[in-house]
């Protein structure tokens, strides 16, 4: 998850929102996931905290604790894209973040 300073003034946000996902994750002790932070990864252009799944490479748009908890619930736990909140596909060229909506 890019916790960067970007998303927020001094990253606020993003932090607040990397430690909802690990609330999430250890609520979830059955998943195998390992949460890693990363910095900006500049591509969203500081629209919100992008949280990337691999190996898929899907790229999500998460400003909100909601958010979160969908990408753990449906993603994650349920195998399901959440598709309404994909910023960008990994292999799927440019990434666009005027035209994000479900890219």
């Amino acid at each position: 998850m890019c916790t960067g300073p970007r998303c927020t003034e001094n990253g606020v946000l993003a932090e607040a929102m990397f430690a909802v996902l690990g609330e999430q994750i250890d609520a979830r002790p059955e998943l195998r996931v390992k949460r890693t932070r990363t910095h900006c990864m500049v591509a969203c252009k500081a629209q919100a905290p992008v949280v990337v799944v691999y190996p898929e490479g899907v790229w999500y748009r998460c400003e909100d604790a909601a958010a979160i908890e969908r990408v753990v619930v449906e993603h994650l736990e349920g195998g399901q894209e959440v598709t309404d909140l994909i910023f960008h596909r990994l292999g799927s060229g440019d990434v666009h973040p005027e035209e994000a909506e479900n890219v």
